[in-house]
């Protein structure tokens, strides 16, 4: 029986020994949240970067699918991003139904997987923080950031 053609178990996740091209696979869902939670608990890689405008909400790539936004009391907009996690201030969850309006408060330092868009916005008195990821496989390099659909609000 020649076993030549069966690959290695050992090798499963390398590169293919024989040489073939591997697939590059999208960050799954559990990935994403795990670089978030990374980047959170890191401010010190990021903090630099948040940018302050009263006029909207700023979002600030970080390279590989991942943004902050800092929003502006008063400000919402939607977040497009798969995966998030609020690192200061106040946000919520803004949701249209049959019975109305509601808004959901979000929790500090909790990773949130969403599988489409969400509506946010601050109704708090001070800025907000969030950060954010996106498998750029998924939707193309053109569509990240929360306000993908707001060209006016990108940085």
């Amino acid at each position: 029986m020649d076993l030549s053609v069966v690959p290695d178990i050992a090798m499963r996740g390398q590169d293919d020994p024989h040489g073939r091209a591997v697939a590059v696979r999208p960050p799954t869902a559990g990935q994403l949240a795990a670089r978030v939670r990374d980047l959170a608990g890191r401010p010190d890689a990021w903090w630099r970067l948040v940018r302050f405008d009263a006029a909207g909400p700023r979002d600030v790539p970080l390279g590989d699918g991942v943004w902050l936004t800092t929003w502006p009391p008063g400000h919402g907009g939607t977040v497009h991003g798969g995966v998030s996690t609020l690192v200061a201030g106040e946000l919520a969850v803004v949701a249209i139904t049959e019975r109305g309006v509601t808004e959901r408060p979000l929790r500090a330092n909790r990773v949130r997987v969403h599988g489409g868009p969400q509506a946010l916005t601050n109704p708090g008195p001070a800025f907000a923080v969030s950060l954010h990821a996106v498998s750029l496989h998924a939707v193309g390099p053109h569509a990240v950031g929360p306000h993908a659909d707001e060209p006016d609000a990108r940085p």
